[in-house]
């Protein structure tokens, strides 16, 4: 609509899907294309708990690994019929028969039926010069191979979908053969074909006009899926183009792992398709854990969730300028795009030397202290994070010890434990130091580091001392060696990450550092930071709010938590 001059776009509802586009269906990769990613190692806990997850948000189709590739994978689908999933079937992966060979007595054919698993996934060359190079066959063969082992494995009574590996890329160099390749497929059995960006270097303008040439080809019956990688950064806009074209199937991993840069993120096609396309994948009570889920996943594969993901990230719904943290506490739609609720994430006003006191008033009400502290304290709030920030600090991604220095303000802080002093010693000793063992030999030795904490509780002062891996580890140890006695559950918090950044370059030693440390206990992570000349304390400011944070949310009650 206009309004004096101006465009106003008005942001509805999700619109519902047109007539024309069919019901998508979400097949997920993540325990089989998604640890093929650098560093992600699943144990058959770990996809087993992955599934079920998977399962509760509602994905159609979880493929669960290669069968009778290792040990683990089959341990996987033996185990897996007992999970007793409500939405989800478990497909299991692998290649078309060898060339050359029967069907029938195919050693990959066989372990995909041995798997169990009712819907079989075969992937198989659609691209001409795969078939001659890698393969080193013929392009007839590769086609017998194709549709032997589809009618192979429905015979059997499997469901069977075809990945047309390298698809795209074949295409565009023999279009007719690539075209062939699925043909085959569907002629044998195959209840879906998958158009597969291999290499992941077809953009979005292309797969759109691929895929509508392929529906036609193939006639309006057939089901098409896609499958993108992430290599140009365009595989969820990729596979959102082949969704608009035709494609009724998305592929994709939690997060967007998967092998080089990643396949398509499922996490984003999913709240792309409802949110944006009116495709109900899945409920809305299920969208409401699309950011539980995101985090779950990254815990298990031991990786630290992206602050910046879209719609789950902790900072996709954040503002950080004094304009738009304004504007945003007037409206909410001022300057994002959903409601972040619907996807279970919520929004946040990062604080920081380019915030005005708009922030500090709505991340005081956020903890539930507007009726202690007023707008005159949020004033004073804010300069003090101005003079922080001017010293070295960052509040930016330390948002617990940002909660601290609020409620510090308020008139009846307590905290749960006050530094006296402390000592850290680092020497090199010919002695045993934190388990390793005596060296007598002339070469070098380990690094012996100490620290020495007193620290009060209330009236009681505790003076601890204890070795560690390096002198921020031993200070960690003292530090809870100390308030173990009066806080006994202390040790479920773990730290988890450690860095270090100069603030002002170019003054050589003497230079103020910044350090943020990343802590977490089975329910959260929270990062905290210090800033000193002294990067032991430095470290030891972001240790005590780490700790303080946590025993203030788990022994006073709502404490720093947040509210």
């Amino acid at each position: 609509m206009y309004w004096d001059g101006f465009f106003v776009a008005i942001d509805a509802a999700a619109p519902e899907a047109s007539d024309s586009m069919k019901k998508v269906e979400l097949y997920d990769t993540t325990l089989r294309d998604g640890t093929q990613q650098e560093g992600i190692s699943l144990s058959v806990e770990d996809k087993l708990a992955i599934t079920k997850r998977l399962d509760e948000l509602g994905v159609d189709v979880i493929e669960g690994g290669y069968a009778g590739a290792n040990p683990k994978d089959d341990e996987y689908f033996r185990r897996v019929p007992g999970l007793d999933l409500k939405n989800a079937v478990v497909a299991a992966f692998g290649n078309t028969r060898r060339a050359d060979s029967e069907a029938a007595s195919d050693p990959t054919l066989r372990a995909l039926l041995d798997s169990g698993a009712q819907m079989l996934t075969l992937v198989g060359k659609a691209s001409d010069f795969q078939a001659r190079e890698v393969l080193g066959t013929s392009l007839e063969e590769n086609l017998a191979m194709i549709a032997d082992s589809v009618k192979y494995l429905k015979s059997q009574g499997r469901r069977v979908v075809f990945d047309a590996e390298h698809f795209f890329d074949g295409y565009k160099s023999n279009s007719e053969y690539a075209v062939q390749a699925l043909r085959v497929a569907i002629e044998a059995g195959a209840e879906r074909v998958v158009l597969c960006d291999t290499n992941g270097g077809t953009l979005p303008g292309e797969v759109s006009e691929i895929t509508q040439a392929v529906q036609s080809a193939l006639g309006e019956d057939a089901a098409l899926g896609i499958h993108t990688h992430n290599d140009t950064d365009t595989a969820v806009a990729s596979a959102i183009a082949a969704v608009e074209a035709g494609a009724t199937q998305v592929q994709g991993c939690i997060n967007g792992y998967g092998e080089r840069t990643g396949n398509a993120n499922m996490v984003s096609l999913i709240a792309n398709l409802k949110l944006k396309m009116g495709q109900d994948v899945i409920s809305d009570e299920q969208m409401a854990e699309l950011t539980s889920l995101s985090n779950y996943v990254a815990e298990v594969v031991n990786r630290r969730p992206s602050p910046f993901q879209p719609f789950v990230g902790s900072s996709a719904f954040a503002h950080k300028g004094g304009l738009h943290a304004a504007a945003t506490e007037r409206s909410v739609d001022a300057y994002q795009h959903i409601d972040p609720a619907v996807v279970g994430n919520s929004n946040s006003v990062v604080i920081s030397e380019l915030a005005g006191r708009g922030n500090v008033v709505r991340r005081v009400r956020e903890l539930g202290l507007e009726d202690i502290l007023d707008r005159d304290d949020a004033t004073q709030i804010v300069q003090v994070v101005k003079e922080k920030e001017a010293e070295g600090y960052s509040y930016e991604l330390a948002e617990a010890s940002l909660d601290l220095l609020i409620h510090r303000s308020t008139p009846n802080f307590e905290p749960c434990f006050e530094l006296v002093d402390f000592m850290v010693v680092v020497e090199n000793r010919r002695r045993t130091s934190f388990g390793t063992g005596w060296r007598t030999d002339g070469k070098e030795h380990p690094m012996l580091s100490e620290a020495t904490v007193k620290v009060r509780v209330g009236d009681e002062v505790r003076h601890t001392a204890a070795e560690g891996n390096g002198p921020v580890d031993a200070l960690d140890r003292a530090l809870r060696k100390g308030l173990r006695e009066f806080y006994p559950d202390v040790t479920s918090v773990r730290l988890t990450d450690y860095k270090v950044r100069v603030v002002n370059e170019g003054t050589g030693t003497g230079a103020a550092v910044r350090v943020v440390i990343e802590s977490a206990d089975e329910r959260e992570v929270w990062q905290t930071v210090g800033a000193s000349t002294n990067i032991l304390e430095a470290s030891w400011i972001a240790l005590a709010d780490s700790l303080e944070y946590w025993l203030q949310k788990n022994h006073l009650g709502a404490g720093a938590a947040g509210g």
